[in-house]
């Protein structure tokens, strides 16, 4: 999970740094196509062929909603505070919930219920609606929130035939071409000192969710989201010290809100598992 939450701080850190040199949507092609190649030399190390599949629809549509959510993320974090982007970007679990429902059919118990009106409250301190605190950094997030938990409900919905790597495959590929011509649309040569930070970022993109994955199986959801949550002060640290971000009290209070919903939730819904 150190992983995880690492791994995501450093996406952030050169997302900022590269939106320096050029555009959202050349950073959103750029890590794309490098997510692909290193998708391909997985493959090939271990002899796979290319993964086939009888949803391909499927695949295009989501990688496109991932595709919009990433592209407003990195909107959002060349604009706000990071500390900012990362306590709007925890009202996901609210949307996955709210799809959820809409989607698959899943009941809205009173967890889920809890999540999403302590999600409501903590997004309504963090953005401040008519006192100025909301803008189109804040916009884009909290678009990239909801394209976020749409894509996991559509995973959700694949994984009982798609393999993970199969999604991951499908994910680069799709995003890479769906990425091209907007990428190249005011395309600015990288600077030297971009090809770490662009590397980087077609790097952790793949380990962030590796060890989110691999946090999950060895530990029960109610541990790790917790560890999760350090995210928000951490960036808010960095933020201070590299970037002289000032420490916003209302996020850090916002974020704490909608952690309780989030953590109220899960735990829920682990004690519901654990008695049946």
């Amino acid at each position: 999970m150190l992983g995880a939450m690492a791994s995501f701080l450093m996406i952030a850190v050169g997302a900022r740094e590269l939106s320096d040199t050029m555009n959202t949507f050349q950073i959103v092609f750029l890590r794309s196509l490098v997510g692909f190649g290193i998708i391909l030399l997985v493959l090939a190390k271990q002899g796979i062929k290319v993964p086939e599949t009888g949803r391909l629809k499927i695949h295009i549509f989501r990688n496109i909603l991932h595709y919009s959510a990433q592209a407003a993320w990195i909107l959002g974090v060349s604009l706000l505070p990071l500390a900012t982007v990362f306590a709007i970007e925890f009202t996901t679990p609210i949307w996955v919930a709210l799809m959820a429902v809409l989607l698959l059919n899943e009941r809205l118990n009173r967890g889920r219920l809890v999540a999403i009106l302590f999600g409501l409250i903590g997004t309504l301190i963090i953005l401040r609606p008519g006192l100025g605190g909301f803008g189109l950094g804040h916009l884009a997030v909290l678009w990239a929130a909801v394209g976020y938990g749409a894509t996991y409900v559509i995973t959700k919905m694949i994984s009982n035939t798609e393999a993970p790597i199969t999604i991951l495959f499908y994910m680069t590929a799709v995003q890479a071409v769906v990425g091209l011509v907007p990428g190249l649309i005011g395309w600015v040569a990288p600077k030297p000192e971009d090809i770490f930070w662009i590397g980087s970022l077609g790097v952790l993109g793949l380990t962030s969710h590796f060890c989110l994955a691999k946090a999950f199986i060895y530990a029960d959801a109610t541990l790790v989201l917790p560890i999760d949550f350090l995210r928000l002060p951490l960036a808010a640290v960095v933020g201070f010290f590299f970037y002289q971000e000032a420490f916003e009290l209302a996020i850090l209070v916002g974020g704490a809100v909608i952690f309780a919903g989030n953590y109220y939730n899960i735990h829920t819904e682990t004690s519901a598992k654990t008695v049946a």
